[in-house]
This record gives C-alpha cells, structure tokens and sequence, in this order.
C-alpha cells in the first residue's frame, strides 16, 4: 500500500495498515462498502463462512487492569470461565476501535493475547482492521506471528443442530 492510499483511510486503519506493512504482512486492510460490526455483517459481505472471520473481543484483568484480547471464530462464542482460567479474573473492557473494528493487531497498549484453536478450521480468515468497514486477510499462523500469541481452547463448544 502506498503513501497516498494510507493517508485515505481512517487513522486506525492506517496504524494497522502500518503495522501490517511493518511486519512484511502480504494484505493491505480492505475497506467493505458496508459496516461489518458483527461477525455475520463482516461473513455476508466477504462472502464467507461465519467462522472464517476471526473476531476480537477484549477483556479487561481486575485487578491491575491489563487488557485480554482473544481472537475466535466469528461463529463461536468466547467462554469467559476459560478466559479467566488462563488470564485470571476479567472484566469486559473498551478498546480504541470503533465497535466492530476491534483489530487483533496495532494496539496503543498491547493486551495479552489468546487466539481461541476453533479458528484451525480454515485456511483463510478475515480480522478487522480498526474500522467497522475495514478488514484483512490472513491465516492462523501469520495471526500467531503478528500476535505472538498461543492458540489454546477458549470457546464454548459449538451447538449442534439437533434434527427432529
């Protein structure tokens, strides 16, 4: 990604942008012609698998305050018994990014991070990139590379549909 392009996107999006760029990362941030604040906005705009997007949800550790980030499959629901199992006691916090732009990397104040292993599943996911409208592509290992962060078994089990 250029110099000018950069400058065109949302402060945010640029620090991920930059970040990415940093860490030789081969995809620049896309800006989708809709918000992608939930999983589901950001799969059906990808067109994409609901689990294919890798979703960030942040915590906050009571009491010193450090912030958890645990990155899972869009279609997975984080166990928070398990988050505090592995990081201690938690609260839900806020981050710099706009709800739905929560992005796993280029954080003011990097959070410890844990990266749910549901996202094993497939070859290419998709992570937001500061903005509700932006994202990129990567797969699991370049998201532990950018991370540093281990893959450990966070969510809920998944629902099965149960035929009547």
């Amino acid at each position: 990604m250029c110099g000018s392009q950069l400058h065109a996107l949302p402060e945010a999006v640029q620090r991920v942008a930059r970040f990415l760029q940093d860490a030789g990362h081969p995809h620049a941030p896309r800006m989708l012609d809709g918000a992608a604040r939930t999983a589901q906005e950001a799969a059906d705009q990808l067109g994409i698998l609901v689990g294919q997007v890798a979703k960030s949800v942040i915590f906050k550790r009571k009491p010193e305050g450090t912030h958890v980030l645990v990155v899972a499959a869009g279609d997975r629901r984080v166990d928070e018994k398990k988050v505090a199992a592995l990081a201690g006691k938690i609260v839900k916090a806020q981050t710099g990014f706009s709800i739905g732009g929560v992005s796993p990397v280029a954080h003011a104040h990097p959070p410890l991070v844990l990266i749910d292993r549901s996202l094993q599943r497939f070859d290419v996911l998709w992570a937001a990139a500061g903005h509700p409208h932006a994202v990129f592509a990567l797969n699991l290992a370049q998201l532990q590379a950018l991370t540093q962060a281990p893959v450990v078994d966070i969510a809920e089990a998944a629902q099965e549909a149960v035929l009547t």
